[in-house]
């Protein structure tokens, strides 16, 4: 009953709740604001890679745009019959995926198959991971809490470098580390904090959108916005049908393949992440519902012009600082989505928003991420074999997100599976997890212990 209680006074909203439209806008486009850099970001990579100019590469961001709102709606409502139901049914947001862009670029230019060749691949590939999805439940007894809980606390730790490179400016900019940029930063970090802790229910769910608001208007007079760029984007603009055509070579997907395999482990664990921040118990049907809505929005995606999605994990953290875990603001965060794709205009006054905003809210969203993450490990029983398990997970993914020069010229399949840091901790948690076997005198060892402190 306690343990009820705690949850209760955690969300404010729980996930079948709905908050009224006023407050579901305002929530709906706080995870628009969170998810814009990640969605916006491939579109534009993928436009320098093709050679594309202004105009084509506008019409990748706003299919972009499209395509999440599209899967976010499906990834969060569920679509489809039972047995074959589509969409996890978890508060979930979804985009563009930079664990394609390698291949992309592989495709496109050292292939010669163009966007044509890209989205073809991409395709072909998604049919991959939706076969997966209906082989999810046999796999799941390989994801015990040690390995979910490792895997949750990695999504935000390995997150936070990129937290931090929005603080300092963004990668490149030539502003990089300049003290502006992180006293931005470090006010927008403490506005949400405080707004978090000591506003009213209404404030404390706003509290992410109200900082990253103030700190957008305080950048404008210190001439961190350019809006040359607003003047010059289209107002209205529909989305096309195969607008860069598409080309289903099958040997342009071989290097989508294990692109699709990481996108899988990944996607169990987000999907596992959401579940633990909304006080959901994840099923393994839920989970492969969610796989399901990851392959079913990247075969999707490239008709409208965009690439593969996958589930964003940064969005979990507005979860517990919002404390509203209800999916339809993740639905009506799919609609405004959807909505600002038709206006190229409204998506460059967001896109345009300066690094260091983002970054102050980026540090304690991902953060709770992590929390969640030791919150679930908490549970699990300390013994060596687990210990280990955790530590070589933690210290292998950690290593990857730091120093990810190390394993750039792996070749083939092992270069693709330890490009990150999730996917890398979360393949050395599931194979020490096979290989490492219980032994019966730390069992043994365990229960005494638990018995005594019950007596």
């Amino acid at each position: 009953m306690e343990k009820q209680m705690e949850k209760d006074i955690k969300l404010q909203y729980k996930i079948d709740d709905s908050p009224a439209l006023s407050l579901s806008l305002l929530l709906g486009f706080q995870n628009i604001l969170t998810a814009f850099g990640g969605i916006v970001a491939v579109p534009l990579i993928l436009g320098g890679m093709a050679g594309f100019g202004v105009r084509d590469t506008a019409y990748l961001v706003s299919a972009a745009l499209l395509a999440s709102g599209l899967v976010s709606i499906i990834q969060s409502r569920g679509i489809g019959p039972k047995g074959f139901r589509i969409g996890s049914g978890l508060p979930t947001i979804m985009g563009t995926d930079f664990g394609f862009v390698a291949p992309a670029n592989c495709i496109i230019n050292t292939m010669g198959g163009g966007m044509a060749g890209y989205y073809g691949a991409a395709m072909l590939g998604a049919v991959l991971e939706m076969i997966l999805s209906f082989f999810i439940k046999p796999l799941m007894k390989f994801f015990p809490p040690v390995v979910t809980g490792t895997v949750i606390t990695l999504i935000g730790m390995t997150l936070m470098p990129v937290a931090f490179d929005w603080a300092a400016g963004g990668v490149g900019a030539e502003s990089y580390g300049a003290p502006i940029n992180l006293l931005i930063a470090c006010g927008v970090f403490l506005i949400i904090l405080l707004l978090n802790h000591y506003g009213s229910p209404i404030i404390s769910s706003a509290s992410v959108l109200i900082g990253i608001v103030i700190g957008y208007v305080v950048c404008i007079p210190l001439g961190m916005v350019d809006f040359s760029q607003v003047a010059s984007a289209a107002w209205f603009e529909f989305p096309k049908l195969f607008a860069f055509g598409v080309d289903f070579n099958p040997r342009f997907v071989v290097p989508f393949l294990a692109g699709y395999l990481v996108t899988v482990i990944e996607t169990v664990g987000v999907v596992q992440t959401i579940g633990e921040v909304t006080d959901t118990p994840v099923s393994e049907d839920m989970i492969a519902r969610g796989v399901r809505a990851d392959g079913f929005g990247s075969f999707i995606s490239p008709i409208i012009g965009s690439g593969p999605v996958a589930t964003f994990s940064q969005n979990a953290g507005l979860i517990p600082l919002t404390k509203c875990a209800s999916r339809s603001v993740a639905v009506m965060a799919g609609i405004l989505l959807i909505l600002i794709s038709f206006f190229p205009k409204i998506s460059t006054i967001v896109s345009i928003m300066p690094q260091p905003v983002l970054g102050g809210a980026g540090i304690l969203m991902f953060g709770t991420v992590a929390a969640s993450g030791i919150n679930s490990l908490a549970q699990v029983r300390f013994n060596n074999r687990n210990l280990l398990i955790i530590a070589s997970a933690m210290s292998v993914g950690l290593a990857v997100t730091f120093g990810s020069e190390v394993v750039a010229e792996l070749p083939g399949i092992f270069g693709a599976l330890f490009s990150s840091g999730i996917s890398a901790g979360t393949i050395v948690a599931l194979v020490l997890n096979i290989i490492l076997k219980e032994k019966k005198e730390e069992v043994t060892e365990d229960e005494l212990v638990e018995v005594k402190t019950t007596v």
